[in-house]
């Protein structure tokens, strides 16, 4: 390890408080071997750990920097490399140019059309929680006759960082703007963005015309998405495929991030089952969530914002650990969709409605699955026994339990019961546990 000095020596004595390890680290593995090389493993480690932590902040003060997994990864990258690059900094002093990592988001967030302002508050806000973790360290970490004078100088070295990284950051961003405001995928986004916006006052056969592609007809939407953003150069081709699998003769393809693209299919072609075309893309790790069918250009919006609350029903599904389903149809999720809009008000919902039921164990869980799958199945006890892989009198006990737990009979509140059931089984814990409450 590289020039740490005596005034440096407690940055090698870093530790991060969880098992992580430096293959866990969210951008290129030079980088972290390299950082290795300078500060020392075990402070790497700690920069990883802190790195997630520190995104999570920024995502929270900042929600157009998130929203989607893959715009979560791209932000770790270079929030990650920001902070090995403070470490460094620490060290030996500043680089002569941000890692390429720490500037890898930049180009994103211009097509994104995320504004300067919105970057440049991410930053500080990463800046804020990496120098309190830096400098609560350092205090802990040197000798206590020395401890100020070393807080003052991480300080002000550590702004000195992140005032010059600013700097280069908002010269990327501006060149980017740049480049791309006269592309003709910049002029597509903006058009479709107007769109969805206010699809009332535009001219629909100018329209049509400029995206090449008919908004008189009936639409069907498709937001496509991996969790990856290296898989963005994919995810066009894999958006038309599936489109043209539901019988779409004609497509329009917006790639509007990394690792998540809008797109439109009209047509009248043979279509495939919703199986066939979740093998495709399950084959590709890729995922799809889809509209209905609507006409005209009211319906290319509606279909697409139907599109994007199945997208978030399954992206909500992945928070709570159920197992990804490679294609979402609105049209099957319909209500659950609409019931977590607010996540916050379903799971007070949820809780009311199976009071001992929302209990989080493992025999009271089994309970729910039965219970909501009775009624699923149209209180089928062969039906569910099949479902489930159990025997008929399982089930039947479940459900007598189920119901003595409930306090009432199951036609009292039928459909209040079977939706919080459902809500239950899409989001577990989402809207079984109380926000705030210990072990959330």
């Amino acid at each position: 390890m590289a020039g740490t000095g005596r005034r440096r020596a407690w940055i090698a004595r870093l530790r991060p408080q969880s098992e992580v390890g430096i293959d866990q680290a969210a951008g290129p593995r030079s980088l972290a071997e390299d950082a290795v090389a300078r500060v020392g493993a075990d402070p790497v480690r700690w920069a990883i750990e802190l790195s997630s932590a520190v995104v999570r902040r920024i995502v929270d003060g900042v929600p157009a920097l998130g929203g989607y997994p893959a715009a979560i990864e791209l932000l770790r990258r270079g929030n990650e490399a920001t902070t090995l690059g403070a470490l460094v900094a620490l060290v030996e002093g500043p680089a002569a140019r941000p890692a390429e990592a720490t500037l890898e988001g930049i180009r994103e967030f211009v097509h994104r059309a995320v504004p300067l302002e919105k970057v440049l508050q991410g930053l500080r806000i990463g800046h804020a929680a990496t120098t309190e973790a830096v400098l609560r360290a350092c205090a802990e970490l040197v000798d206590p006759e020395v401890a100020v004078e070393e807080v003052t100088a991480a300080s002000r070295e550590l702004f000195s960082y992140v005032d010059d990284l600013s700097d280069t950051m908002i010269r990327t961003y501006l060149a980017e703007h740049e480049v791309w405001s006269t592309s003709a995928a910049a002029a597509r986004a903006d058009i479709v963005r107007s769109l969805l916006a206010d699809a009332t006052t535009a001219d629909v056969s100018q329209t049509s015309r400029a995206l090449g592609y008919d908004l008189r007809r009936t639409h069907e939407a498709v937001v496509v998405w991996s969790d990856s953003p290296d898989s963005s150069s994919r995810l066009p081709a894999a958006a038309i495929e599936a489109l043209q699998a539901r019988g779409a003769t004609t497509t329009l393809v917006v790639p509007v991030a990394s690792g998540r693209v809008w797109a439109w299919g009209t047509g009248t072609g043979p279509a495939s089952s919703w199986e066939t075309i979740s093998e495709a893309l399950s084959r590709q790790r890729i995922r799809a969530a889809f509209g209905t069918p609507v006409d005209g250009i009211a319906g290319f919006r509606r279909s697409h914002r139907e599109a994007e609350r199945a997208e978030k029903l399954e992206l909500l599904r992945q928070e709570a650990g159920r197992v990804p389903r490679p294609v979402t149809a609105y049209a099957d999720v319909a209500v659950i969709a609409l019931l977590v809009n607010n996540l916050e008000a379903a799971g007070e919902f949820v809780r009311r409605e199976l009071g001992g039921l929302s209990a989080r164990s493992t025999s009271i869980a089994a309970l729910r699955t039965t219970l909501y799958h009775y009624l699923a199945a149209e209180r089928s006890l062969v039906e569910v026994a099949r479902r489930l892989h159990v025997a008929r009198g399982t089930v039947t006990y479940r459900v007598k339990r189920a119901q003595e737990v409930l306090g009432h009979d199951l036609d009292e509140r039928h459909f209040a019961l079977y939706n919080a059931l459902a809500l239950a089984e899409e989001l577990g814990d989402l809207v079984l546990e109380v926000k705030g409450s210990p072990g959330s």
